[in-house]
């Protein structure tokens, strides 16, 4: 599912794509070549990590604090509308004007460690278990919210609430702390057209299965990797991996391409991310034994 979902960004996006490498041995481990990957400004990527408009459709800014409330703790020390809003949010503006708040990519890849904010942690505090949080109903009843308060407000955050409607109630995990990221990616491509990236009511390909959760890499780790995956998968460009969230709410093609030539940015960001040192005391007598 993961191949098919770059096959999609790819080719919507004008990208090449080279194939990927086969085993000619069968069963026999192979290594993994490094590929190529852009240069790009971490500090740029960090900016556009922490308040780009990657996802350009949420809820309504007014609408999200009534009902999430002001966060007090600011871990990114963001300034104006983003100061009250939980590292896990970005405000943005659609492309009607409207000021939305959307998900970030921090919501699952940072986490709160001993009152620090670290960038990089995969989030093994996130529960894809809470059915009251995934509901598709909510979603539903904010729509009719919003679609009967200020029709405007409703265009800004039509997609995000769309593809949350469709989405939603298919990424329930039995236990919390693991991620369905990769039923994500399959329900996202489900519902885009592989060719312009449009929405389509209907899917596009049937999905079954059951939802197997992963645990979220650390990010300081891929600078070591020739795949961005556990299982080999994820070679060639790792922006344009890191990139597929934005099929969350993408309008088409060429806001997938605008989108893209970001993340050469934030791919340098996280190349750039050193693991936090342990913050207690360290047995050095144990260490030597290595107990």
């Amino acid at each position: 599912m993961k191949k098919i979902l770059v096959l999609v960004i790819l080719a919507a996006a004008g990208i090449g794509f080279t194939s990927v490498l086969r085993d000619p041995h069968g069963d026999e481990p192979v290594v993994v070549p490094a590929s190529p990957q852009r240069s790009g400004d971490a500090a740029a990527g960090y900016r556009y990590l922490t308040t780009g408009d990657y996802l350009k459709s949420g809820i309504p800014y007014g609408y999200f604090l009534l009902g999430a409330g002001k966060s007090t703790t600011n871990y990114l020390q963001r300034d104006s509308l983003n100061a009250l809003l939980s590292h896990e949010y970005t405000a943005v503006k659609a492309p009607n004007g409207e000021v939305v708040v959307a998900p970030n990519c921090l919501q699952c890849h940072a986490q709160v460690f001993d009152g620090k904010l670290v960038i990089g942690l995969g989030n093994s505090a996130i529960d894809f278990s809470d059915t009251k949080k995934l509901n598709p109903r909510l979603a539903a009843f904010a729509q009719a919210m919003i679609q009967k308060g200020d029709p405007k407000k409703y265009e800004a955050a039509r997609p995000f609430l769309t593809a949350m409607k469709a989405i939603s109630g298919e990424l329930y995990t039995q236990v919390r702390g693991v991620n369905s990221a990769d039923r994500l990616a399959g329900l996202l491509v489900a519902h885009r057209d592989p060719q312009t990236l449009r929405w389509s009511e209907a899917p596009v390909i049937e999905l079954g299965g059951d939802v197997i959760p992963t645990d979220t890499p650390p990010w300081w780790l891929l600078k070591k990797k020739h795949a961005m995956f556990y299982n080999g998968f994820g070679r060639g460009d790792f922006g344009r991996f890191l990139m597929a969230s934005n099929l969350l709410t993408v309008s088409d093609s060429s806001e997938a391409r605008e989108v893209d030539s970001h993340f050469n940015d934030v791919l340098a960001y996280i190349c750039s991310i050193q693991p936090p040192k342990y913050p207690r005391p360290v047995n050095a007598a144990l260490v030597r034994q290595g107990v």
